[in-house]
């Protein structure tokens, strides 16, 4: 009988846990390592689209997110800064299905954590060395621990200590601007519309808005302009008068929902340029470890998924010494996906900040951006790892 492959994921967030949970269902003896003292997410909203909505439902995971969750629809929609509509938001495939919700990102973990049994999951466990030779891998962590695997996925985020030991260090690079980021109670808002997210842009700034917790909470993104070098944070605090003030004479609905600000935090916003390599013998990277990206096409959380779920589709074939093997297989098949979308969220910021001569150009490339977000959506990364590995085989 094969032994079961042994897989160590060091980061406990999206994408490893979700990674976890499907090379489980493979049959792999599996161990999460995260360094905080206990599972959790902070930041606040996440836009769950078909592409990985559909993949989570396929594991048994589509009932505990829609309790969760903030189903997302029609009458979402882009707009100038002073409320002038300009197109559509696209939430469905091409389809038709609409697999999109608005969920916390605490949530999401949540319904994940839930799903792997406790005995594969070590907090407290900062990773700090790592080794490999021909036969397998040894981590070493802060509390003194070791543990030993066929393989290691670095899911530990665009701060990754695991990523030098596959491509040198790379810088972040800032975009330019900051994220203010928070949550209004559903209730201090009667008015506001039920279901939908909503997108306002004007000069060098932009303004997102869905609804989280199943529509008990309003999560609202202010993006503005800012030479400052922010940590890459999700947590520090910001000035709700400050956060008003950038955004005054904007459409009123923008004011509005200001006017009910009372706790706003602050985020830096960076990614990196695209890596040429994620894979170094028995060690590959995943999700923002392998392809941080800017949020403006909100693809960082659903990437990570694909990772995960492509990455044990491949893995399902392998033994412990075809598994160097899968995991190239693994990079050659995501690598150019996410590099596209890297990119793509790139131009996606620009366009959000009106870096147009001509705003008619401007609102004709967002009405045109179906055509790329249904490429987004319509994707089915376990069907294309299965075609990636008929195609090694």
């Amino acid at each position: 009988m094969t032994q079961k492959l042994r897989v160590a994921v060091v980061g406990g967030g999206i994408g490893g846990m979700t990674a976890a949970i499907a090379m489980l269902r493979h049959g792999m003896d599996v161990q999460v390592y995260e360094q905080a003292p206990q599972l959790g997410e902070i930041g606040a909203g996440v836009l769950m689209t078909p592409n990985s909505l559909r993949l989570l439902e396929r594991m048994g995971l589509g009932d505990p997110l829609a309790k969760v969750g903030a189903p997302v629809g029609k009458g979402s929609q882009y707009y100038r800064m002073d409320g002038t509509p300009v197109a559509p938001i696209l939430t469905t495939d091409s389809s038709g299905w609409n697999g999109m919700y608005g969920m916390h990102r605490a949530d999401l973990l949540g319904v994940l954590a839930a799903t792997l049994p406790d005995e594969n999951i070590n907090v407290g466990h900062k990773c700090i060395g790592f080794e490999q030779d021909d036969k397998g891998i040894r981590l070493y962590f802060e509390n003194g621990a070791t543990a030993e695997a066929d393989i290691a996925i670095a899911a530990d985020g665009i701060q990754s200590v695991l990523q030098k030991h596959v491509v040198p260090p790379s810088r972040p690079v800032h975009s330019g601007s900051v994220a203010y980021r928070g949550l209004i109670p559903a209730e201090k808002l009667p008015s506001w519309p039920k279901g939908v997210s909503q997108l306002w842009m004007g000069e060098g700034k932009h303004f997102l808005v869905y609804p989280v917790r199943s529509g008990s909470l309003i999560n609202y993104v202010g993006f503005v302009p800012s030479d400052e070098r922010t940590k890459e944070s999700w947590s520090a605090p910001g000035d709700a008068a400050k956060l008003a003030e950038e955004f005054s004479g904007w459409d009123p609905r923008v004011r509005e929902l200001l006017a009910q600000v009372e706790t706003t935090y602050w985020w830096g916003l960076y990614d990196r340029e695209p890596l040429e390599k994620w894979t170094s013998g028995r060690l590959t990277l995943l999700g923002d470890a392998a392809h941080p990206m800017l949020p403006h096409l909100g693809q960082g959380a659903n990437q990570s998924i694909e990772d995960g779920i492509a990455l044990a589709a491949i893995l399902a074939a392998s033994d412990a010494e075809q598994a160097p093997a899968a995991l190239e297989t693994y990079e050659r098949l995501r690598r150019p996906r996410t590099t596209k979308v890297q990119l793509g969220a790139r131009d996606n910021g620009r366009r959000y900040d009106s870096e147009y001569q001509d705003l008619a150009t401007r609102d004709a490339e967002i009405a045109g951006s179906v055509s790329f977000r249904s490429w987004l959506y319509d994707h089915d990364v376990e069907a294309a790892a299965h075609q990636a590995m008929a195609g090694v085989k």
